[in-house]
């Protein structure tokens, strides 16, 4: 007679817990706002709905698509903030802005697009309650969710730029133009970011790296747009990029 074995049932995977947040902490999120019209009222109603007690600034940096209106609209509705630029400065010089408006223990940065997704904030925060962390980065490239597949130049861009940010600042990072960046306060409000444009993201990671932080990264989903799409960042940017990261190692 053949021996049969009795199966038994494997325990199935059990998703980690939310960490508990305590009643009094507040989430600052900087909302950069350029020509973003058709996403905006969505992306505040996803940050409102994650669960946490948070405190949104979006900053219109010179949009001409109605975009300014619907903030005014958004202020009434949702009782959020809103901070203008007259001319279009660029994501860098919004960021100072909202950076200087925010008043919760922690803020992050969060783009006016679709393209991430807040309820991510649970892995970005854990961190800061586990590790005492400083600064967490949302990885794009560490396994997450989900990813939308781009262009092979796109992923190759952003890891060659992480490398050479890695390369001059010491950092291990996998992924260090990711949007997904959270604070403590006092942390951007030590930044002195002199970045304009999207070179704000090369200058933010030289000047933490310098202050010997606790910096963490965690795995984010992410479901990126193309320039059909509305894609703002393009190859002069990449250019410019390199530049900052050299310049911030040793001037900035």
């Amino acid at each position: 007679m053949s021996e049969h074995k009795e199966l038994t049932e494997e325990p199935a995977v059990q998703a980690k817990p939310r960490p508990t947040l305590p009643d009094s902490l507040l989430l600052s999120v900087v909302i950069p706002v350029y020509n973003e019209v058709k996403t905006l009222e969505e992306i505040v109603r996803r940050v409102l709905n994650v669960g946490l007690n948070v405190e949104i600034i979006m900053i219109d940096d010179g949009s001409t698509d109605g975009s300014l209106a619907l903030m005014d609209e958004l202020t009434v509705k949702y009782g959020v903030k809103a901070v203008r630029h007259e001319k279009n400065q660029g994501k860098g010089a919004a960021l100072c802005t909202g950076f200087q408006h925010a008043t919760g223990e922690l803020v992050v940065v969060q783009d006016a697009d679709l393209e991430y997704d807040p309820n991510d904030y649970h892995m970005l925060l854990r961190p800061f309650l586990e590790q005492n962390a400083d600064v967490v980065y949302g990885s794009r490239y560490l396994v997450g969710r989900y990813t939308r597949v781009h262009p092979y130049y796109h992923y190759m861009g952003n890891r060659f730029l992480t490398m050479i940010s890695n390369i001059f600042t010491g950092l291990k990072l996998t992924d260090m133009e990711t949007c997904y960046k959270m604070f403590r306060l006092e942390v951007v409000q030590d930044l002195k970011i002199t970045s304009k444009r999207f070179t704000v993201e090369p200058e933010i990671t030289a000047r933490i790296a310098k202050k010997r932080l606790k910096i963490f990264e965690v795995p984010i989903s992410y479901l990126g747009r193309d320039h059909d799409e509305g894609k703002k960042i393009g190859w002069k940017d990449g250019i410019a990029a390199i530049y900052s990261i050299v310049k911030f190692r040793f001037w900035g």
